[in-house]
């Protein structure tokens, strides 16, 4: 891994990529992520470029273009199965509001993922949809068995996170798509937590949503909506404009006619701004190479989760059936978590302070690629002094 290896030996390089680094410790990024310099600097060209020249000018649309064929490379899919929309709720629901349901149609989806993979599902109760919930033995651990178990010969589609946010806990995407495409069964994913993190192919999905601002390391509210090529004339856009139905000089037209492939998803204007600085940052996760971060990934994971067991703290198990990700969440059984993430906060380090449906609450720690142990080592002295 030449690239990681190179940015994390040389400080000053890491610092340049990362400036939060400088003076901050920042483990958030299943959270909402800081920027990488070159993302920042790829928007502040665009709104340069803006000043003296018209904002759709020629290479901002052929970055446009671009964009797609990266985002592709990134999930195995071909540009033109890529609509550039963020945030995730918006692909997602997308979806659901875009496919012909009958009443006694059955989804099935998790009840404590998060909501935005939830919430578009129960409004479907209104058309007379059934929504079935998953019942996983253990918070977050979504296995092919558990997903097998909620089928039934009415169930139209799956939905599911491909990480559950809380415990980090990744699904087996690609048995859980064959085990669905064998039964006819559509499979949308909430792909946030892994995509730019861990290999996420689209193989055996259907559709997909992924805002960048997580371990993408892109901005917010730009971000990949997947649909496979065979499924777009199924699912119809319920968002429509000039850009995606056909209106050539701007005139209406009597019947609506969509554009070709994914960007009959994009009813108007892109936001062109953060689909640039999410085209800067997918550059930077390919160049690292994602099988390269992955594998820096779960080596933070154990460093942290070994760390932070010496101080007594205990961590959401680990299901079987289930992957390990980036994400550590944890709790102590004598420290007020409360306390000890705003004295992690006083002193310059973010990470994320989240609850499970019955109220416990958990540090969460997420550290990207470009993280170090130095920096684990850091926090451990924090929390050692404040347990003190």
């Amino acid at each position: 891994m030449p690239f990681l290896e190179d940015l994390l030996a040389d400080e000053s390089r890491r610092l340049a990529e990362f400036p939060i680094a400088r003076d901050h410790v920042f483990m958030a990024h299943a959270g909402v992520t800081i920027l990488p310099r070159r993302a920042v600097k790829a928007m502040q060209d665009y709104l340069e470029g803006s000043c003296v020249a018209h904002q759709e000018f020629p290479a901002a649309w052929r970055a446009m273009n671009e964009t797609r064929a990266l985002a592709a490379r990134l999930i195995g899919a071909r540009p033109g199965e890529i609509a550039l929309l963020g945030p995730t709720s918006l692909g997602l629901s997308l979806v659901a509001n875009g496919l012909d349901w009958q009443a006694g149609d059955e989804v099935v989806c998790y009840a404590d993922d998060y909501p935005a993979n939830v919430y578009p599902w129960l409004e479907l109760r209104r058309q007379g949809v059934v929504v079935r919930y998953l019942e996983p033995a253990q918070l977050g651990g979504i296995t092919p068995e558990v997903v097998e178990r909620a089928l039934t010969t009415k169930t139209r589609l799956v939905s599911l996170a491909s990480c559950h946010f809380l415990t980090g806990n990744r699904i087996q995407i690609d048995a859980i798509g064959r085990l669905l495409r064998e039964r006819g069964i559509l499979f949308c994913l909430d792909a946030i937590q892994t995509v730019g993190a861990f290999e996420t192919l689209v193989d055996h999905v259907d559709f997909l949503s992924a805002d960048s601002h997580k371990w993408m390391l892109g901005p917010m509210s730009a971000g990949i909506v997947y649909v496979k090529e065979e499924l777009q004339e199924r699912l119809r856009p319920t968002l429509l404009g000039a850009w995606n139905v056909k209106s050539p000089n701007f005139i209406a037209q009597d019947e609506i006619e969509f554009e070709a492939g994914a960007r009959r998803y994009e009813p108007g204007v892109l936001n062109m701004t953060g689909i640039l600085g999410m085209k800067a940052a997918m550059e930077l996760l390919l160049e690292a190479g994602i099988d390269n971060i992955s594998a820096r990934l779960l080596h933070l994971h154990g460093y942290i989760q070994g760390r932070l067991a010496s101080l007594g703290f205990e961590f959401v198990a680990q299901p079987e059936g289930c992957l390990p990700s980036g994400i550590v969440t944890t709790a102590h059984p004598s420290l007020d978590v409360a306390k000890l993430f705003d004295h992690l906060a006083a002193n310059r380090v973010t990470i994320s302070h989240r609850h499970d449906r019955a109220g416990r609450p958990y540090l969460r720690f997420s550290p990207h690629f470009y993280n170090t142990e130095a920096e684990v080592d850091r926090i451990v002295e924090l929390i050692a002094s404040h347990k003190t």
